[in-house]
């Protein structure tokens, strides 16, 4: 077969099929990300421009988390209950204002108020997104969706990354409303091109009734035993993978490494993403969850781990983000797919923000601890706790798939979708 004709058979398969909306959302979601400057770059930001303590630093991370934290369960409850589409608009402009305002603010109080109102409003629109994805696009094609999905964030991401070290050794408040721009011209996309996809909104509509509320609360989730054990294990990891963004920052920062190198170093992770996302998930297919899940695990942890070994070699930094970068290639739409297999229709907004939970608690707890300790015990320890978190959850995924799912039937849900270890 010609290589022509392979290339376009490949690319059929890995972009072929989807909706049109989802097509909206996804280069809604990569305008968003090609002005994410802040997160990345507040650590550095306070530490270098402004002269707070690596400690501080994790502090107002910390704050930024825990509003995240906040906003995954309010946001996940509004989305069943408000709906996708107003869910998602809100938390943009929402995030647009607060970004803007945060890149004027002065004193310790203030900067930490403010941050923690970036994460409420940022991280409230993740349930809605992927509850948007789980409900216009069959389950057959949902991983390769949500790979499609985290292929544009980290476009964005890598295009920021490198861009933003650039933009910062002339000035940090650029930065801070160019985000906010970006976010607005986000919040621009949904609001002309992406309609309300509540399910059973729909099916209501159709039949010319009254939309029902759904009748799943957040207790259901949090009873839901094997969903929440998947939580837990993932939040092991999103406290490692936290520290990218936030303590090898100051690491680096306090090795002598520029703003500009750390940019580009970080930026690594984006351009990986970006190169080898979709091809490892073609090869990822037909390939079970559990293998994954402790593979990715491995390669996340033990990548940070290697950390400890860098000194002030930038190329050395940049091997250990390429290890721990392929960790995350695997495990997030793998992770992704299983959370809407899991999670009934009528409920998807509140497992979902459940599950951005984990990653928002990580958010909290991850940038304190590691800074401290950082600060208090030094770098060697900040990574060998991430080699043995990464060891830990990689034990727990492989417990998880040798355990027998439950009954799908008595929870709802199509048989086999609790079942860890399926292809």
């Amino acid at each position: 077969m010609p290589a022509a004709v392979r290339l376009r058979t490949a690319a059929r398969e890995t972009v072929g099929g989807l909706p049109g909306p989802f097509w909206w959302l996804w280069t809604s979601t990569l305008v968003n990300r090609l002005g994410g400057f802040v997160v990345t770059f507040l650590a550095l930001y306070l530490t270098a421009d402004r002269g707070y303590s690596p400690a501080y630093a994790g502090l107002v991370a910390s704050l930024f988390g825990l509003g995240s934290a906040v906003a995954a369960v309010g946001g996940g409850v509004l989305t069943d209950r408000w709906g996708r589409r107003p869910t998602l608009l809100a938390a943009q402009l929402g995030t647009a204002v607060s970004t803007a305002v945060l890149g004027f603010c002065d004193g310790r109080v203030t900067i930490a108020v403010t941050a923690f109102a970036v994460g409420l409003a940022s991280n409230a629109s993740r349930p809605a997104v992927s509850a948007i994805i789980a409900d216009i696009v069959p389950a057959e094609h949902r991983v390769r969706a949500y790979s499609l999905n985290y292929w544009a964030i980290n476009i964005g991401f890598g295009v920021s990354a490198a861009v933003a070290g650039l933009i910062a050794a002339h000035g940090y408040l650029a930065l801070f409303l160019l985000d906010a721009a970006s976010t607005l011209a986000c919040a621009v996309v949904v609001f002309v091109r992406i309609p309300e996809t509540r399910p059973e909104r729909a099916a209501a509509a159709a039949a010319g009734a009254a939309p029902a509320e759904p009748r799943a609360g957040l207790g259901t989730v949090f009873r839901d035993t094997r969903f929440m054990a998947l939580v837990a294990v993932n939040l092991l990891l999103a406290v490692v993978v936290q520290q990218g963004s936030t303590t090898l920052a100051v690491d680096m920062g306090r090795e002598g490494i520029s703003a500009t190198r750390y940019g580009l170093v970080i930026g690594l992770n984006g351009l990986l993403i970006v190169l080898l996302q979709l091809p490892v998930t073609r090869l990822m297919a037909g390939r079970g969850r559990t293998g994954l899940l402790v593979v990715s695990s491995l390669l996340t942890g033990w990548g940070f781990g290697l950390t400890a070994l860098a000194g002030g070699s930038a190329g050395f930094y940049a091997l250990t983000v390429a290890v721990w970068t392929v960790g995350e290639i695997m495990a997030a739409p793998t992770m992704m797919g299983l959370v809407a297999e899991l999670s009934p229709a009528r409920a998807r907004g509140r497992y979902q923000g459940v599950y951005s939970l984990s990653w928002s608690l990580a958010s909290f707890v991850g940038p304190a601890a590691g800074g401290f300790l950082l600060e208090h015990a030094g770098g060697r320890v900040v990574w060998g706790g991430c080699a043995a978190f990464g060891t830990a959850a990689a034990v727990a995924f492989l417990w998880l798939g040798r355990r027998p799912a439950p009954a799908a039937a008595a929870e709802g849900r199509p048989v086999g979708a609790a079942e860890l270890s399926r292809s």
